[in-house]
Formats: C-alpha cells, structure tokens, sequence
C-alpha cells in the first residue's frame, strides 16, 4: 500500500510535448489508491485528449470555468478544487505557466486554482535545454520554490528539439516516487529500518515433500504494510506465502526454509531499528533429506528430526540497541508462556495469541492479541482485522521508543 491511498490530487497540465506522460502518471496514482481531478490548459489538449485523462481519471476533466457552448453549463470552481486537494501537481510545468505562477497571472482555470490551492504544491519543470538555463526561467523557479512550492527537477536526456541535456521531465514513475517520499518525511517511523518475518517455513523430507504448518503469513503481511504507511524502509522476510504487498517502501525477500530465514535475518539484523519476527517457524527439520522421492511401501516411515537454529533468540542474544518483537501463539497457560519467552528470548514486546480465542490463528483474516512489554505490562486487545491489529503492535512501538 502507497501512502498515496486515499489522497486527493488535482494535475494541472500545461502545454508541453511531455504532456502525453500525464496519461500514465494518472494510471500511477489511481494505482497507488489516490482519487485524481485533471485541470489542463487550453492549449494543453493539443498534446493529450481530454477523453484519454478522464476515462484514466473517472472524472470529467476541466479546462475552463465554464462551456461556453452549453447554456446550462456548471461553473467549475477553483477555489472548490483548492479545497478539496491533499496535494496539487502541476506536470508538465512549462516556462509559460510558471511563470504565470510566479508573477500571479491568472488568466487560466489552471492558473486560478493553483492560487486558490490551500495544500501543498509540487510541480514538474519541462522546456528545452536554452529555455530551462535561462535566467528568468531559474528565477522563476527559484521564486515558486521560495513561496513554498515544491520543484521535482527536471533530468537530463535528449530533448524534443534533438538537442541533449536538461529540461526532460522527470518520469512518471519518478514523480509518483518523489511525492510519496515527501509525504513520508513526517510520519513517525521516518528514518527507521524495519525488518519483519512472515509467513511458514518449509523443511524438505524430499524433493517433493516438506514438513509445514498453516501460516498464511498475512499478520506479518500487514506488519510490513502497516511499518511501511508509517514511514519505515522495511525488508520482509517471507517464507512460502500467497499474500501480495507492493509498496515501494518494502523491500521483499523470498525464503524456504528456517535456515534460509535465519541467514536473510542475521544478514539484515545489525543495520535495523525494529525488528518483529512474525513468522511461524519450524521447530524441527528432517535430520537427512532424501535426493530422491521416497516411494511408498507397505511399512511405516520413521523420519529423524533435529531442532532448527532459533531465529529469535539468536537475534535477542546479538541485540544492540534494536527493539526486538516476538509472537507467541499458545493454547494453555498463555500468559506465562509468553513471559517466559519475552525473558528468555530477550525481547522488548511480545505479541501474545491464543488458539482458544474464536476468530484468531492461522489463515484468518482477524486476530485477537495480547501485548506484553519487558516489565510485564499486559495490554488486552479485541478481535479486530490483522490490518488493525498491525496498527495496534506499532502503536505501543512507537510509544516505547518514544518513550
């Protein structure tokens, strides 16, 4: 999840060739779960349609206050659309338009509503290389960045004039990347390193047989999410898992088995703030790993199982200043099970479930947890989704580093 989800954006598009672009910076941040009005110059259209940008955009896109061709026309307000913005984009940003921004020329809908905006503004330089270097032009940039506005600067790149050097705008996927580290630099776990196992591991008997358990991995899953809107660069350790996270804050690897877990995590652990191990590991692995399928005979099949290395009280043993977070999913005498894994383990929050609470354990959507910190403190949550539940756990995270 981005945390662009949710937000609401007004681009402005102005009357550069990079206007064709916009129709896949669009398709980005409707992707990414933002809700998107397009205002474009006049002269704009004549390098993107209006129809390509509303039918992306599922909203009607503006260009003028009114149709003057329509007698019952609605009037389009800007103040209304600088109202209802999280955020403004102007992209392409032309030398015309800004500097029309700059000198508070308002002779546009574009225009009118960028001085209208109440949120913050970003807007994405495009000209040729001359245009760009010209002094008027760094002047005006300089002036809008000096009322508050935010450049994404333009790359360099060959030019619609065969001429190669600065001035292209910067790509769709570039600015999408851009305006979601921006709205990250407040949030709480900005600046931290988050690293969260999930999911099952899998212990070979052969080469097509394993020894499991019904993890689905979806409370790491929303760990990572949830660490993720809050600001945090993450790396998610999943062992075998059907469940699907894009976001560009988390940093996915694929493990197997317990040893492959282990060594990702040893690997990731020194340079981390926060770590939760989430992920049910197996306890035992299979002793010898037949090369072949073992056939099937009429006898019993007697299988050796030796102990996996504790990835948790590995990690707790090498603690440095990391709040470590474990999980522990107990069916009798919970509460002092888990306290004795918080003080064996060496952890700073234990996520306590129970198998005898209706709704919680493996493969389902909601969990019921009991959270349990180093001194003891036991704090009773409610069945909730896993995606509140995730909320929760960061919630009392945050408060103990904060603290």
């Amino acid at each position: 999840m981005s945390v662009l989800k949710g937000k609401k954006i007004v681009l402005g598009i102005s009357a550069g060739i990079a206007a064709y672009k916009t129709a896949h910076l669009v398709r980005y941040f409707i992707k990414a779960g933002a809700e998107i009005r397009v205002i474009m110059t006049p002269a704009s259209k004549d390098f993107v349609t209006p129809l390509t940008l509303s039918t992306l955009s599922k909203y009607p896109v503006a260009s003028n206050f009114y149709s003057k061709n329509d007698d019952s026309a609605v009037w389009n307000s800007h103040v209304d659309y600088g109202l209802w913005a999280d955020f403004m984009i102007i992209a392409p940003a032309t030398a015309n338009t800004m500097a029309k921004m700059a000198h508070g020329i308002c002779d546009n809908l574009l225009l009118a509503t960028y001085l209208s905006a109440k949120c913050p503004v970003y807007f994405a330089p495009t000209m040729d290389l001359d245009m760009y270097l010209h002094p008027s032009t760094l002047k005006n940039m300089a002036t809008l960045s000096a009322y508050g506005n935010i450049c994404i600067a333009a790359t360099s790149g060959e030019l619609a004039s065969g001429l190669v050097g600065e001035g292209r705008m910067a790509e769709p996927e570039s600015i999408v990347s851009f305006i979601e580290k921006e709205l990250s630099k407040d949030l709480p776990l900005k600046g931290k390193k988050v690293m969260i196992t999930a999911g099952p591991t899998y212990e070979s008997i052969d080469p097509v047989r394993f020894i499991g358990n019904h993890s689905s991995g979806k409370m790491g899953f929303e760990l990572a999410k949830e660490a993720a809107n809050l600001g945090a660069e993450v790396l998610l350790i999943a062992g075998p898992s059907n469940e699907v996270l894009s976001h560009s804050l988390v940093e996915r690897v694929d493990v197997v088995s317990a040893q492959d877990m282990y060594d990702v995590a040893h690997a990731g652990y020194q340079s981390c703030d926060i770590v939760i191990c989430a992920a049910a590991v197996a306890d035992y692995r299979p002793k010898n790993v037949a090369t072949l399928k073992l056939k099937k005979s009429s006898g019993e099949l007697a299988l050796e199982l030796i102990k996996t290395k504790d990835i948790l009280a590995s990690l707790g043993a090498q603690k440095q200043g990391q709040f470590l977070v474990g999980f522990a999913l107990e069916t009798d005498n919970e509460i002092n099970n888990a306290l004795g894994k918080l003080k064996k383990k060496n952890l700073d929050l234990i996520v306590l479930n129970s198998l005898q609470d209706k709704g919680a354990g493996f493969k389902k959507s909601t969990n019921k947890v009991t959270l349990i910190d180093k001194s003891e403190k036991i704090s009773e949550f409610s069945l909730k989704s896993k995606a509140a539940v995730a909320v929760d756990i960061f919630n009392e995270i945050i408060s103990k580093i904060n603290a």
